[in-house]
C-alpha cells in the first residue's frame, strides 16, 4: 500500500466516525508511524508501506474512530517548544493554554531567578514551559493526583527541565511561598456542561481535571497568602467567565487584573498583582 492510499483509506474512516479534519488527523498518524514529517508524506506519496506500518496504522485508525484523543494515541504532544508525553491521566494540552505561559513569561522576565508555582500542573506543561523559556526561573508543579504528577515526572526526565513536583491538594492551601507567580490552570467545566462537550473530552480525558467545583476561588484565594508583593496571579477560564473571575480577584484584592484573548479570540487569561505580602 501507498502512502497516498493509506491516507485516503484512513481519512474516509475518521470522517465517517464524525472527525473534523480527518485528513489531518490521518496525517499525523502516518508520520508518527514512519517518524517523519506530515509535510514529506505529501513529498513522496508513492512511497510503498510495509505490512507492519499498514496494521499498525489500522489499529491507530480504529482507536481514534472510537474518539480517544489524538494524544493518547500518538502518545505525545507537542506544547510550545516541548513534546510532552500524555496519555487517559492527564488531559491533553490545548492551545489556548500556550497564552497563559506567554502571559507568565511576560510578568517574570524581568526577574532573573522568579519562584514559581503552578496549580494543577497535569502533565507538566506549565511548569516544564516556564523552565524551558526562562532558564533561571525555580519552578514547583503541584497536584492533588499521584497519577498525573508520574507523567509530569516522566516529562520532566525527558525534557531535562529541573522542576519540583509535589502532590498536593489545593483546597488545603498552597505550599509556603512567597512566590512571585501563581499560575493555574484548574478545572473549570460545571457538572452540567460536561455531557455537551465532545466525546474525546467528556468519555477520555480524567474527570477530575475538567470539572472542578470552586477550584478556581480556591487558586484565587489561597494565593493571597501565599505571593510575595507584586507578585502575580495568572489564570485560565472559561469561555465567558473572565468578567466574573475579574470581579472575584478585585474583590479579594488583587490589583491591575487584565484579561488577555486566546488565539480564537476568546477572553481566556484573568490576571491581578498582590500588594502586600500576607
Amino acid at each position: 500500500m501507498t502512502v497516498a492510499a493509506a491516507l485516503a483509506g484512513a481519512s474516509e474512516r475518521l470522517a465517517a466516525a464524525g472527525l473534523e479534519s480527518p485528513r489531518v488527523g490521518a496525517e499525523f498518524l502516518l508520520a508518527h508511524l514512519l517518524a517523519t514529517s506530515r509535510s514529506e508524506l505529501l513529498v513522496h506519496p508513492d512511497r510503498m508501506l510495509s505490512d507492519e506500518v499498514v496494521v499498525e496504522l489500522e489499529r491507530l485508525v480504529a482507536r481514534r474512530e472510537r474518539r480517544e484523543p489524538l494524544g493518547y494515541v500518538l502518545g505525545e504532544w507537542g506544547f510550545r517548544r516541548l513534546t510532552l508525553k500524555v496519555d487517559s491521566r492527564v488531559l491533553v494540552p490545548r492551545p489556548e493554554t500556550e497564552i497563559v505561559v506567554e502571559r507568565c513569561l511576560a510578568r517574570i522576565g524581568h526577574l532573573d531567578a522568579p519562584r514559581v508555582l503552578d496549580v494543577g500542573t497535569g502533565s507538566g506543561a506549565i511548569a516544564l514551559a516556564l523552565a524551558d523559556e526562562h532558564p533561571g526561573a525555580r519552578v514547583t508543579a503541584m497536584d492533588a493526583s499521584a497519577d498525573a504528577l508520574a507523567v509530569a515526572r516522566e516529562n520532566a526526565l525527558g525534557t531535562r527541565l529541573a522542576v519540583e513536583l509535589v502532590e498536593w491538594d489545593l483546597f488545603t492551601g498552597l505550599p509556603a511561598g512567597p512566590w512571585d507567580l501563581v499560575v493555574s490552570n484548574p478545572p473549570y467545566v460545571r457538572a452540567d456542561e460536561i455531557d455537551f462537550l465532545e466525546p474525546e473530552v467528556r468519555e477520555w480525558e480524567p474527570r477530575a481535571a475538567l470539572v472542578g467545583e470552586g477550584a478556581t476561588e480556591a487558586v484565587a484565594h489561597y494565593a493571597l497568602g501565599a505571593l510575595r508583593a507584586g507578585g502575580a496571579l495568572v489564570l485560565e477560564v472559561a469561555d465567558g467567565d473572565a468578567e466574573r473571575v475579574s470581579a472575584l480577584l478585585r474583590d479579594l484584592g488583587y490589583t491591575g487584573v487584565t484579561v488577555t484573548r486566546d488565539l480564537s479570540g476568546r477572553d481566556r487569561v484573568v490576571e491581578g498583582v498582590t500588594t502586600t505580602d500576607y
